[in-house]
């Protein structure tokens, strides 16, 4: 094994007594800083001992009145708060310190040194100087005290040991809640950290405290947030439903920072301490009722060590009367996931389909179902369609769902053929609504074909064809299509008044003499004049 010589072993000791953090030590002497808290580790003293009384901890040095040793290893001098090699800019330092509170970088304060001061040092040793002087300068946390009645933080633990009937032994996770101004809790035990869970036992702390908290603060559980971030998390579907259902914001930490929830942090380990440890009970509802105990006797009767009161008498007295009311019911009890659309428009939920609109086929959308109703969801949250719940292997279809392309056009009913009918002409609207009246309910897929084949024919040709259809009473499809394949025109015949075959109206005289008689002549002037 490596060893470090001596004289660096004692350096490594001597500035640990100067109070010396182990980064500093190791970037001063040039070494790794784990080789540092090993021979720090090495050299603390046994049980028993003090400091001043450890061998290993007295620096190595010569007892016999020479000092020319110490002399040429300073660091193993007299421990000051200049141990070690002295920094050149030790003589700057005020000036140093008053621009580091001054908030400016190490590089702008070399900068100023050098222009000003002609400093001869490098910008490496500015800047370890300067981050010495913020090591011994460290920012308080700042205390965020809330209004009662605003915020409730949120967060588990660990509860007792269960043992079931068969003598094994499980842990449930210990749910606690904690109102941020009085410091009421309440606290459950559950198995598993669903969000059917997670919302129930939210549901019970609210209804235990009789009223809803303007915002609870959450760690980003899995059961909660589907995306942690910190400006803009996503939160489960049911999660921001439930919000929404009792009035409250749901408000999820910053990742990895447990500090931004330290009040339900104090009181889980409380909890945990107080109620749980060496606990042990036969089932999760004794567990339970213990807590609920627990939380009225102990918890709401203490003083709280940092608010300096009772907890339940600032509950009762200040908080309570603060927060949100209840609503009326409890949170719906559904089921909700994630389902992709088939290419016949319908999702499956529970075995039973139901249909979109047909804009979403092959897009995922949100399935939310309970005892009664199913609710389909788009991606944002928007309700895009709502059925009755079906039993298993039914099919629900809304007609609005149907494109109007895979739409049948009987389906549109009698009156709407009727006026697609009409709208070709007078003929053809005549002549479809006598077929109709003369074929009965069958009549209805003939309208359907004589609008079909309309549409592949100039509408003059389909209006004469009907036209003749009527006049000699034909109301079968396949006379209307050869009447259209062979147009029958009629010929126009203009007529003459001389003509060799055209005789003299004389010629008849003898044959119906009354026609020609005076008396009837007169008759035929005034039937004329009238």
């Amino acid at each position: 094994m490596n060893e470090l010589k001596l004289n660096v072993q004692q350096s490594i000791l001597a500035l640990n007594r100067s109070r010396w953090s182990s980064r500093s030590i190791a970037r001063e002497l040039g070494i790794n800083r784990e080789t540092v808290a090993k021979y720090l580790r090495s050299a603390r003293p046994p049980t028993g001992d003090t400091p001043g009384q450890s061998e290993v901890s007295k620096p190595a040095i010569s007892t016999s009145g020479s000092t020319s040793e110490a002399k040429s290893n300073p660091a193993i001098s007299t421990p000051g708060p200049t141990a070690g090699r002295k920094s050149l800019c030790e003589e700057w330092r005020d000036t140093i310190q008053l621009a580091v509170n001054g908030d400016l970088s190490a590089q702008r304060i070399y900068q100023d040194l050098v222009a000003e001061h002609h400093f001869s040092g490098s910008y490496q040793s500015v800047k370890r100087f300067v981050h010495r002087l913020l090591e011994v300068r460290p920012l308080p946390f700042r205390r965020m005290e809330c209004k009662p009645g605003h915020e409730v933080q949120v967060d588990f633990g660990q509860g007792a040991w269960v043992i079931n009937e068969q003598g094994k032994r499980k842990r449930p996770h210990l749910f606690r809640i904690v109102l941020s101004h009085s410091r009421k809790a309440y606290s459950e035990v559950v198995w598993r950290q669903t969000t059917e869970n997670f919302i129930r036992c939210l549901e019970n702390a609210f209804r235990y405290f009789g009223g809803v908290p303007h915002t609870c603060v959450i760690d980003n559980l899995r059961a909660a947030v589907t995306k942690a971030d910190w400006f803009d998390p996503e939160i489960n579907p049911k999660i921001r439903a439930f919000a929404e259902h009792y009035g409250t914001v749901i408000l999820p930490t910053k990742p990895r920072m447990p500090r931004h929830k330290g009040k339900v942090e104090s009181g889980v380990n409380y909890a945990q301490e107080n109620a749980v440890k060496k606990r042990e009970f036969m089932s999760l509802a004794l567990h339970n009722i213990q807590l609920l105990d627990w939380e009225s006797t102990v918890a709401d009767t203490r003083i709280h060590g940092t608010t300096k009161q009772q907890v339940g008498l600032v509950f009762a007295t200040v908080e309570k009367l603060c927060l949100l009311p209840l609503p009326q019911m409890l949170f719906p009890v559904f089921c909700e996931a994630l389902r992709r659309v088939h290419l016949d428009g319908h999702v499956e939920v529970e075995r039973t389909y139901y249909s979109v609109p047909p804009e979403y086929v092959g897009r995922q959308v949100w399935a939310r179902w309970e005892s009664r109703l199913v609710r389909i969801f788009n991606t944002r949250m928007k309700q895009i369609a709502l059925h009755i719940r079906q039993e298993p292997g039914r099919f629900s279809t809304d007609p609005i769902h149907i494109h109007s392309r895979k739409r049948a056009a009987i389906e549109n009913g009698l009156d709407w053929l009727l006026d697609r009918a009409r709208l070709i002409g007078p003929d053809s609207a005549a002549w479809a609504e006598a077929m109709v009246k003369n074929r009965g309910i069958e009549g209805l897929r003939v309208l359907q074909g004589f609008l079909q084949l309309a549409a592949k024919h100039a509408p003059v040709n389909v209006e004469a064809a009907c036209q003749l259809a009527c006049t000699h009473g034909v109301w079968r499809l396949h006379e209307i299509k050869s009447l259209l394949a062979h147009p029958t025109m009629q010929e126009q015949f203009e007529f003459v008044q001389q003509h060799p075959l055209i005789r003299d109206l004389s010629h008849y005289e003898a044959l119906i003499p009354d026609c020609f008689s005076p008396q009837s002549q007169s008759d035929n002037n005034v039937i004329e004049n009238t």
